[in-house]
């Protein structure tokens, strides 16, 4: 089998912005299709409506990291190509916001308010992708939706599954405070985080690791395995079966309790570090330390 034709669906967000770029640039001509969460979408309430969800469950804590990672990052996406000019890097593939790279490209996108709505199945038909590959994606897709894709879909997911279920697997295993931190790519179902694993690795991280510095390299940790799964596929002409794993606890977002434990033990969800990272997404080449 040449390599599969892949539709892309993510969340374009600090955790992922440089690794996704980098997939994007050194996959375009197996792209087909790219479809970007909109965040903001009606069905999670908008923007007022999740701030005022995540205060009522994790308190003010929560804020700053919401802020570094989803927030900075969306507020200065349009100033990218200044950004850029002014630090010197030019329309480098890691400071370029995914839409205009797409475009750069000659690559497809749409902004996804609903993955198994009509839009995205007629997307879906119409670019014809063998496979769907969720890259830090907030959505679940449904079984009719994975069906579009003949060889179904894969997700890359910043943990060590079984464990750590849900949208913020590092946070949860920061909290934990065991330096368990690994990635893994595992077949999508119409469950959270539930499919068979095709491939998974610990990956270790400094002792200073914040929960969004853990994200980023767990992010990009995970382009790597995600690559060695779509060489296989070319090789095999199939995707692998894959080990079932058992489901355990979903892991939401964190409660006031866990976020005040962490602040005792020093474990933190983000520094300032992280905010350097964020103000210069789309303005500086390397990653984050």
């Amino acid at each position: 089998m040449t390599r599969p034709r892949i539709a892309l669906f993510t969340l374009e967000a600090l955790p992922n912005a440089r690794a996704v770029r980098r997939f994007v640039a050194d996959h375009a001509e197996d792209i087909a299709f790219v479809g970007l969460s909109n965040a903001e979408r009606p069905s999670t309430g908008g923007l007022i409506g999740q701030v005022r969800r995540h205060l009522a469950r994790s308190g003010p804590a929560i804020l700053p990291y919401l802020a570094v990672n989803f927030g900075l990052p969306d507020l200065l996406r349009p100033l990218a190509p200044l950004t850029q000019r002014l630090a010197g890097s030019g329309d480098a593939t890691e400071t370029t916001p995914l839409a205009a790279l797409c475009r750069r490209f000659g690559i497809p996108t749409a902004s996804i308010d609903d993955v198994n709505g009509s839009a995205v199945a007629e997307a879906l038909r119409a670019h014809a992708p063998d496979l769907i590959v969720s890259f830090h994606f907030d959505q679940i897709f449904s079984g009719e939706a994975l069906t579009l894709a003949p060889l179904g879909g894969l997700n890359i997911h910043p943990s060590l599954l079984p464990r750590h279920r849900g949208p913020v697997p590092t946070i949860h295993a920061l909290a934990e405070g065991r330096g368990e931190f690994g990635v893994t790519v595992h077949h999508l179902v119409p469950a959270i985080d539930a499919g068979a694993i095709l491939t998974q690795e610990r990956v270790a991280l400094p002792s200073d690791v914040t929960a969004t510095r853990a994200a980023i390299r767990l992010h990009e940790h995970g382009r790597i395995l995600l690559d060695g799964v779509l060489a296989t596929i070319a090789e095999e002409g199939r995707v692998p079966a894959g080990t079932a794993m058992p489901v355990e606890p979903y892991c939401g977002f964190p409660d006031k309790t866990m976020l005040r434990a962490m602040r005792r033990q020093g474990r933190k969800l983000t520094d300032s570090r992280d905010l350097r990272e964020a103000l210069t997404l789309s303005a500086k080449a390397s990653p984050a330390g």
